[in-house]
Formats: C-alpha cells, sequence, structure tokens
C-alpha cells in the first residue's frame, strides 16, 4: 500500500467553470483516485477554491460588490457543481481560509530567510484606467522571441520561453483591450536560477511522465529568471515582513499562495480530522507519492515555480538552508497536464455565449454521461473537441445501447426465470472464457489507470462489456428455459460478467456503478460519493465555508467479488437515460446559434 496525494488545480472563483475546466482537472484527477482507493492506497485528494488577484477584483467591481462577497458566492456554486459531478474530494476548501494565509506566510518567511526571495524594483504594468497591477497572464501580445501572436506576460505558449510583461510587441490588456502603463515597483522575486540544478536532476527522474509534459518543463530551464512573487494590489495575502505587511497595496502573489494550496489544504483536513500531523504521511515521507492534475497552461507553475517554492523551504537550491517548522516537503512525482477542450471547434469563451457550463450540463444530462465523455474522448493528450453530434452518439450507442443493455437485459432474465440469482452447474469453456477476459481487465485497466492512460483503460474496460454482450448472443439463454441447469449457469456467467464489469467502470462511472450494484441486489454503498458540509473557518469563528468531503472507505477491492447465488434481483429500470436526436439542434440553438 502506498500513500498517494492528488493535488488538483485550484478552480478559480470569479465565475462558474465550464466543461472544459473539469475535463482537465476534475474527471481526470477523479477515475485516478477512486481507481487508487479500490486499489488498495491511502489517496488524500485536496484543492479549493482560488479566491486572490486581480480578475476576481475587476468581477467584483463589475457586479458591485466586494471581493471576498463574490469569492463567497461563485465558491458556493463551484462546491455544489463538483460534488454533483461526483468529485471524491476527501477536502476541498478556499485560499481566503486563515489556515491557508498562515501556511502561505510560513511558506514565504522561511524561502526568504534561506535566501531565496530577493528584493528587486521591476517595471510592472498598470491599467491606465483603474490604476490597478495587471497580472502578467492579463497581458497579452507578440512574442519577442517568435513573433506568436498571443504570447501572455509570463510566457510564450508556442516557444515555451519565459516572459515578462514588458517583453510583449504591442501589448495589451485582455480585460479592456487598452495598452499597459509600465511603471517601476520595488518587489521580492523568487530567485529561481538558484534552482536550476536541482530542478534539472529532479526533472530528469521523471522519465514516465507524458513526453509533452516533461519536454516542456525541461525546456523552462534553459531561460530561468527570478519571478516577481509579490504584487502591487490590495486583495491577497499580506507579505509578513515588517515594513511589507503594514502596506495595504502590498500583497502575494496570487499564484505563489494558490500552489501552496494543496499544503494548506492537506493541513486543514488533518486538523479537521482530529490528528494535525496527519497531513506530514503524505509531504514528509520520501516513500509517499503525488500526483498533480491540471491543464496545460498551468504546467510552469507546477513542474517549476511549485518545486522550486519546495526546494527553498527545504534550503535545497544553491544557497542552502534549512526547513522550517513544516519539515522537509517532498517534490512532485508527477505532473499530470491535460490538453484543451474545445466546444464544435471553437475556444470556450464565457462572453461570447461559447461555453456550456458543468451546472447547465447536469440540469439536463446524467452525471456519468458527461463524464463518460470526457474519459472516453477528453483533451488527455491531444486538444479535444466537443460536438452535441459526439456526445449523442457515445450517451446512446456506448451507454445506453452497450453497458445499459447488458445491464437491463441480464437483470430482466434473472428476474423473469429465477427471481434471483442462480447457482451455477457446469461450466462450459465458453463461460470459463469469458470469465478469464473479465479476470485479466483488472490488470489491464487498473495498469493504465495508474499510468493517466485513461482513454485506453475505459476502452478496456468496455471491451469486456462488449464480451459479455457477445456471449449472452451466443449463449440464447431465451432459448434454454427446457434446460434450468444450463439456464442458469449462463445467466450466473452473464451476473459475474455485468459485476465484474461494473467494478471496472466505477472509477469512471460512480453514478451508475452504485445504480448496477443495486439492479443485481446490492446493498449498501458500492460506489462513494461525496458530500458538502459547512464548516467554520478553524482559525476565525465569525467565517463559515462549504467544504467538499466525503467517507470514501466502503470502496470495493479493484478485484472480481463473485457474485451470491440467491440475491434477490427485481425487474430492472434502465441505468443511462436515451437521448433524442433532437437534443443536437436545440443545444447548438441554446449555446449563442453555434
Amino acid at each position: 500500500m502506498s500513500r498517494i496525494l492528488s493535488a488538483v488545480a485550484w478552480p478559480y472563483a470569479n465565475g462558474p467553470r465550464h466543461i472544459g475546466h473539469v475535463a482537465g482537472f476534475g474527471v481526470p484527477s477523479d477515475v485516478f483516485s477512486r481507481y487508487m482507493r479500490m486499489a488498495g492506497h491511502d489517496v488524500l485528494m485536496v484543492s479549493g477554491t482560488d479566491e486572490h488577484g486581480t480578475p476576481i477584483l475587476v468581477q467584483a467591481e463589475k457586479e458591485g460588490v466586494t471581493p471576498q462577497a463574490l469569492a463567497d458566492r461563485y465558491n458556493r456554486v463551484i462546491v455544489e457543481d463538483l460534488t454533483q459531478l461526483g468529485l471524491s474530494y476527501d477536502l476541498f476548501t478556499r485560499t481566503t481560509t486563515r489556515n491557508h494565509y498562515a501556511v502561505v506566510q510560513e511558506m514565504f518567511r522561511t524561502v526568504h530567510k534561506n535566501g531565496y526571495m530577493v528584493e528587486q524594483s521591476t517595471m510592472g504594468a498598470i491599467s491606465p484606467s483603474t490604476g490597478r497591477t495587471l497580472p502578467d497572464r492579463y497581458v497579452e501580445g507578440t512574442c519577442p522571441i517568435c513573433g506568436y501572436d498571443g504570447a501572455r506576460g509570463d510566457q510564450c505558449d508556442n516557444c515555451g520561453n519565459q516572459l515578462d510583461a514588458i517583453d510583449l510587441i504591442n501589448p495589451h490588456s485582455r480585460i479592456n483591450g487598452e495598452t499597459p502603463k509600465f511603471v517601476e515597483s520595488t518587489h521580492f522575486f523568487l530567485d529561481l536560477p538558484a534552482f536550476v540544478d536541482a530542478l534539472d536532476a529532479w526533472l530528469r527522474t521523471r522519465t514516465d511522465w507524458r513526453p509533452n509534459v516533461l519536454n516542456f518543463s525541461l525546456n523552462l530551464l534553459d531561460d530561468l529568471r527570478p519571478r516577481a512573487m509579490t504584487r502591487d494590489i490590495d486583495w491577497g495575502i499580506p507579505v509578513p515582513l515588517a515594513g511589507w505587511e503594514e502596506n495595504p497595496n502590498k500583497r502575494l502573489y496570487v499564484w505563489f499562495d494558490a500552489v501552496i494550496g494543496y499544503l494548506s489544504a492537506s493541513i486543514e483536513w488533518a486538523r479537521r480530522s482530529g490528528d494535525p500531523d496527519a497531513w506530514r504521511l503524505w509531504w514528509n515521507d520520501k516513500d509517499a507519492l503525488s500526483y498533480y492534475f491540471m491543464g496545460k497552461d498551468n504546467i510552469t507553475f507546477h513542474s517549476q515555480i511549485w518545486p522550486a517554492e519546495l526546494l527553498g523551504y527545504d534550503g535545497k537550491g544553491t544557497k542552502g538552508g534549512a526547513p522550517g517548522p513544516y519539515g522537509d516537503l517532498q517534490l512532485p512525482t508527477e505532473v499530470v497536464s491535460s490538453e484543451f477542450l474545445t466546444m464544435e471547434g471553437r475556444k470556450f469563451a464565457s462572453s461570447r455565449g461559447i461555453v456550456i457550463y458543468v451546472r447547465d450540463m447536469l440540469a439536463r444530462y446524467q452525471p456519468d454521461a458527461l463524464r463518460y465523455f470526457i474519459s472516453v474522448a477528453g483533451p488527455e493528450n491531444q486538444d479535444a473537441d466537443f460536438t452535441w453530434a459526439d456526445f449523442l452518439r457515445r450517451t446512446n450507442d456506448e451507454l445506453v445501447a452497450g453497458w445499459g443493455n447488458l445491464v437491463n437485459r441480464t437483470a430482466s432474465m434473472i428476474h423473469k426465470n429465477f427471481g434471483e440469482i442462480p447457482a451455477a452447474t457446469q461450466r462450459l469453456r465458453v463461460d470459463e472464457a469469458l470469465l478469464a477476459e473479465t479476470t485479466t481487465a483488472f490488470g489491464r485497466v487498473g495498469e493504465l489507470v495508474g499510468t493517466h492512460r485513461h482513454k485506453a483503460a475505459i476502452g478496456e474496460a468496455m471491451r469486456v462489456v462488449q464480451e459479455a454482450n457477445r456471449y449472452i448472443s451466443e449463449t440464447e439463454p431465451w432459448k434454454l428455459t427446457s434446460d434450468r441447469d444450463r439456464l442458469a449457469t449462463v445467466l450466473n456467467t452473464a451476473a459475474q460478467a455485468v459485476s465484474d464489469a461494473n467494478t471496472l467502470l466505477a472509477p469512471f462511472l460512480p453514478h451508475s456503478a452504485q445504480k448496477v450494484h443495486e439492479v443485481l441486489g446490492g446493498t449498501g454503498t458500492f460506489a462513494p460519493q461525496p458530500r458538502i458540509e459547512e464548516v467554520t473557518d478553524l482559525d476565525d469563528a465569525s467565517r463559515s465555508y462549504p467544504v467538499i468531503t466525503g467517507d470514501y472507505s466502503a470502496v470495493p477491492a479493484w478485484t472480481p467479488v463473485p457474485v451470491k447465488p440467491g440475491t434477490p434481483v427485481a425487474k430492472p429500470t434502465p441505468v443511462f437515460t436515451k437521448l433524442d436526436d433532437s437534443i443536437v439542434e436545440e443545444e447548438l440553438a441554446r449555446y449563442a446559434g453555434l
């Protein structure tokens, strides 16, 4: 058994999240975490809403509310949506907790004490109309290195080079299109060059990462420069140093505080569990494994900035140093980055109506239909396109006609002929062949999920479904009514295949896994679901907020479990809802006439 940290990207709380977001960070991390729990590992899955930075201020001003009120509203929306999707967080929290503030400030103090936070003057981008600092990522222009039109103020996604906003040719604000003004300001910079050797040595041991992620991360080391970790802004975490802490217009950079959320959420989880030091089992133990899930635009923060912060805290850069009270913090085992999901061939853009919000999707369709599409056709290692026609086809042809039909006809025949799962007598070669297929699939599917090849994994699980459907077609149990022993054996074998396939599909389709379990007469929890819990801030009794948490100890083992003859099986109802062909035109009309 291993301890596994599933560190899931923090959705930004300036609005509801769309299906492209959960395709990158949500469903892949949940499939992995559910499988690892079923395989017997001790999983800690953490995340929360990212609630600081200029975009929150901009949106709050637009809506006429305070930044905290805006964050409160969208934190709750996101919590509700992710819970309904079935993402099994041990703790999904937020970055405006007092616990998070304390952890971030401790990280800064120790990294600074170790000599890796350097005070420098820099030219920062300011919005001429508001006087507000523009984050690097909210300044776009032409890359001075490769000429790509669409580079951001922190990096160029085309050539991978790190940039400063002032380097861009023809820079403009993503917020309102105006040309930014650059003014001199003093900030603390993370001394990234001091970590080049340590980062290089670490990355070169990461031989099993997705090649695009590893190559991109290694290329970043070629042009590593100090990176500003403070901002001229009044919404964020104060800089915990004398002369800075009292300054109302200097705050820690949102991306410095956001990645520390993985650690602060783990600490908050431990404190709420009754064992305040329990988090150390995932962060200080060299044998623990940690996997970070996000979209490809966040690779640099997880394979460069966050590891450098950890190395700085541990005192493992060229300047040496010693860890603070959190001890020796471990670097990521793997950065699991997905590509982008588009919609009908176009980039998601909320402002232009090119968007499908998670909440709207789940109001009209089953959560497992969305989870299935993301798992089988999502942006795992290349950009993928969501189309309503493909969503309809995969739901009806694969979920309804394939998996749902297998469950329904197996249970219907058992109910009609026996009313309970019958006992098998003598199995024939065809029966043994099917069960051998379902049994060996556990190794294949598990290995694929464990190495983040979810498309191939769910393909293998659905191949078991196809084999079981073929078995029923070949054995023709409806013709065996005069041979009760053979009929019983065939239906027992089919029930076992359905049970095994349900376990194989449970990480991907947890809602329907519970239903299939019950269709076969199962009782109790088969696929545990997350719940929303209202909590009080651990360090400020005046504040409360919703978190996602859950008890996932009831998960089945990742192995075939023999069905129990005599288990009553009622007349089944369909597990999946068949979609009408008309939804394609209806949805295209609904979404900005695409």
